[in-house]
């Protein structure tokens, strides 16, 4: 990184020395820097702009105060970017993700190619069954069920019978136990085996003990998530990823598709039935339990919620044609729209363009169906983070 920071926003024309002018003269060398990068195939970026000083020096012949200007504000703000983004790419180096389970069958969007994602991103991937999990499950106790019972109560807000979806009900005790008692043994998962993120999914034969196990998957994976450890279901490894990155940069992280388009209010309703990052919430996210899960096995307890108001970024990792893997990015508005109360995340996103014009080209970049959903508009975060990861980025 080459930083050309210059002291001045202009020079003292009528008093500058030679050794004045030198002393701003920082741009000048930058092109010899840059060839010699370039020539020796070393990667390198430039940052320009002024230094951003409290005060003159008294040596100097002109005004070097450049704080506030916007040369300076733009240029610090690029450093302070590019300074978060090689924390992503040193945290993958040592990152540890889980994957328990398998991929969904069927969804070709889903499965990842594990060597590929571990040179590229160095992270290591650590194959996880569902019997690590229930071993962990008979060592859990009373006490820690109690105790995350009351830390379920503390995050989430329970529901209550709803008239609107027949199969979305008040959950049952057994239900809360239940998910309180899977989400201790995940926890002890992830900390046996010392994981930064955790993919999952399994489909399981019906009336099974792994059915009953992974249903009630959801709660403690929203509460890992909300902990910093991403969790992402379906066997989604790159959307796993893409929720580490929104994790690592302090901007939540969400697992989101495409739920429904609005079209009286132009909006793109973004969520999924969990897991939630708490964090971003607008107020306390619900439960609900289901008597029917879509998309999964069995019946347990989901995450109702929306994101809060205001700007928002989608992050997508998709694998492309040639074997690469391509970052999409979309930036956008959270509004409080009406959603349904069916069990889902679900929010309201308006983005710059009528959503059909912005789905035709969202959809020919060849994106994965899942995404983090971030808070902020970090496109040029994301991009900086693509750049040194080595991945094409594209912005919507």
């Amino acid at each position: 990184m080459v930083l050309n920071l210059q002291p001045t926003p202009q020079v003292n024309y009528r008093q500058t020395t030679t050794g004045e002018w030198l002393a701003h003269c920082g741009a000048c060398p930058v092109p010899e820097i840059s060839y010699a990068f370039h020539r020796a195939n070393i990667p390198f970026r430039v940052v320009n702009g002024l230094l951003g000083m409290d005060d003159t020096p008294n040596i100097s012949l002109t005004n070097e105060v450049t704080r506030q200007r916007p040369e300076a504000q733009s240029v610090w703000l690029q450093i302070r970017e590019w300074i978060k983004a090689a924390s992503v790419v040193r945290n993958f180096r040592r990152g540890n993700f889980g994957f328990l389970g398998n991929t969904y069958n069927g969804m070709l969007d889903m499965y990842s190619d594990f060597t590929l994602i571990q040179a590229k991103l160095g992270i290591h991937l650590e194959i996880l069954e569902m019997c690590d999990l229930n071993e962990l499950l008979r060592t859990v106790t009373e006490e820690e069920v109690r105790l995350k019972l009351e830390e379920t109560q503390e995050l989430f807000e329970i529901s209550e019978e709803l008239p609107a979806d027949p199969i979305a009900k008040k959950p049952s005790a057994e239900q809360l136990r239940w998910s309180a008692k899977i989400a201790v043994a995940q926890e002890k998962l992830v900390v046996s085996r010392n994981l930064d993120a955790l993919t999952y999914y399994y489909h399981g034969t019906a009336g099974s003990d792994y059915e009953k196990l992974q249903a009630g998957f959801i709660l403690g994976h929203s509460l890992l998530t909300a902990r910093g450890i991403p969790c992402a279901g379906e066997g989604d490894l790159k959307t796993a990823i893409a929720m580490k990155i929104c994790d690592i940069l302090g901007t939540g992280g969400s697992f989101s598709e495409i739920v429904v388009v609005d079209y009286e209010n132009q909006t793109i309703l973004l969520g999924h039935d969990g897991p939630f990052h708490v964090g971003i919430s607008k107020g306390k996210p619900i439960l609900r339990g289901m008597s029917l899960y879509h998309g999964k096995q069995g019946t347990g307890i989901s995450v109702e919620a929306k994101i809060k108001e205001g700007p928002i970024t989608t992050l997508q990792i998709t694998q492309t044609r040639n074997g690469d893997l391509k970052l999409i990015i979309g930036e956008g508005e959270a509004t409080d729209g009406s959603i349904m109360h069916i069990g889902n995340t679900q929010t309201a996103v308006r983005f710059r363009e009528h959503p059909d014009i912005y789905m035709e080209r969202w959809f020919a970049e060849g994106p994965t169906h899942h995404f983090a959903m971030s808070i902020g508009h970090n496109a040029a975060l994301f991009k900086k983070v693509g750049d040194l990861l080595g991945c094409p980025t594209v912005v919507l």
